[in-house]
């Protein structure tokens, strides 16, 4: 499967682009809003992965490469990304990690709305694109560590529940546990729970501060 990461030269983005890439993925492509920044970024991973394995692309030519997009962007640059990338998601499955933080205060939100960034993202893309909400709570810093274990459960919100299942099935790939948190709309909750973690961090002077879901049984094909 193809995988476009937008926004893929910023911390989490360039966290999942080297571990799509480790995890074998057939191609990763990092998506950058300057073609040549994407191009750079993607030399530098495939030296620090010690093969070829990702390829750098302006973000319109990304999306329309790939089979699946994860949109990993700052809430500011949500929107206007969104409607520049929309005509290349027609049929295709965006996974929306997008916290919509305060800039000014990471450790609150700040929505223009009442509904969650992936929400705000279906809305304005459509009924063509399945939106799935995923990775708002995982720590760059951990992502970007191909040494260290990643200790984060991955929620997973959507209204579509085989897109759910493709993104589960990805995010076990990765070698992570991921749980199907329900529709879209639970994204809002997932999303509280960032600046709790970044808060978390700061008072224990950490860096991966991550969630853990017990009491749960998993299923057979959990990792």
């Amino acid at each position: 499967m193809r995988i476009a990461v937008i926004g893929g030269t910023g911390k989490e983005g360039r966290g999942l682009v080297l571990r799509l890439a480790a995890s074998g993925e057939d191609a990763v492509l990092i998506g950058s809003r300057q073609a040549e920044k994407a191009r750079a970024k993607a030399e530098e991973l495939n030296r620090q992965l010690g093969r070829t394995a990702i390829v750098g692309l302006e973000n319109r030519a990304a999306a329309r490469a790939a089979d699946l997009v994860i949109l990993c962007v700052p809430y500011a640059a949500h929107q206007e990304t969104l409607r520049a990338i929309a005509p290349d998601l027609c049929g295709k499955i965006l996974v929306d990690t997008t916290v919509p933080l305060d800039p000014r205060d990471p450790s609150r939100l700040r929505r223009r709305s009442e509904q969650s960034a992936a929400e705000e993202a279906q809305a304005l893309l459509g009924e063509s694109v399945r939106v799935v909400a995923a990775f708002q709570n995982v720590s760059a810093a951990v992502l970007q560590n191909l040494q260290r274990t990643i200790e984060c459960d991955i929620l997973v919100c959507g209204d579509d529940a085989a897109a759910k299942e493709i993104v589960i099935a990805l995010i076990h790939r990765l070698g992570l546990r991921a749980w199907d948190a329900g529709p879209l709309r639970m994204a809002r909750a997932v999303e509280e729970i960032t600046p709790l973690l970044i808060s978390l961090n700061r008072r224990y002077g950490s860096q991966s501060a991550g969630i853990r879901i017990t009491g749960v049984k998993e299923t057979a094909s959990s990792p």
